[in-house]
């Protein structure tokens, strides 16, 4: 038996392990073209990068209900929309994660969310998880800053200090969106997202 469970836990880090190879190389680099995507939002409509007006820029991010770290950073991302928002880089968060296997994030709980904490910006579901492939997150939060063009111009995490907000140092996305409407060149393009992994669907 326990040599059973043994080859069984190989099996399933190795499809695990394999899986996270195969979202790597899909993963986005700086420069590239981020596709667009077609995702109901908590407000019952689809929403997509292409109905948004007068857009600078687009700050999509992966997030979730659940995840500790997107529940630290939840008020700083509501913070950041209403700074940016209104200079033309809104926030549009996705929500990578299976509801099956994690129920706290299945869409009837989106909503309740959404609606608990005001959020100002589109909270949307990515069912298929075909979205989150196609960028490559890995992690919520995982943020990617997009310019008018769609281009990947940054990509990681928000800051340098997930738990406590006014003991932050360093703030990597601010930073890049400042630098990119004032702009000027990234410093950092990326940096490494901290946070909950993504709860894929099992096949």
């Amino acid at each position: 038996m326990k040599k059973y469970l043994f080859t069984l836990f190989l099996l399933v880090g190795f499809h695990t392990y394999q899986s996270a190879q195969e979202i790597e190389k899909l993963a986005l680099s700086i420069g590239v073209i981020a596709p667009d995507f077609n995702l109901k939002g908590v407000d019952g409509k689809m929403h997509s990068l292409a109905n948004v007006k007068n857009a600078k820029g687009y700050l999509v991010i992966f997030t979730c209900n659940h995840c500790p770290f997107s529940q630290a950073y939840e008020d700083r991302i509501i913070d950041i929309h209403k700074k940016f928002a209104i200079k033309g880089v809104p926030v549009i968060a996705i929500n990578p994660n299976d509801g099956d296997r994690e129920p706290e994030d299945n869409f009837e709980n989106m909503v309740k969310r959404a609606k608990a904490n005001h959020y100002p910006f589109n909270y949307l579901v990515d069912n298929d998880q075909n979205t989150a492939k196609a960028y490559g997150a890995k992690r919520t939060p995982h943020v990617f800053l997009l310019n008018a063009q769609r281009k990947l111009i940054y990509t990681g995490a928000i800051d340098d200090n997930f738990e406590e907000a006014k003991d932050v140092k360093i703030k990597y996305l601010e930073n890049a969106i400042q630098l990119f409407l004032a702009g000027k060149p990234i410093l950092t393009p990326s940096t490494k997202a901290i946070g909950c992994g993504i709860k894929w669907k099992k096949y």
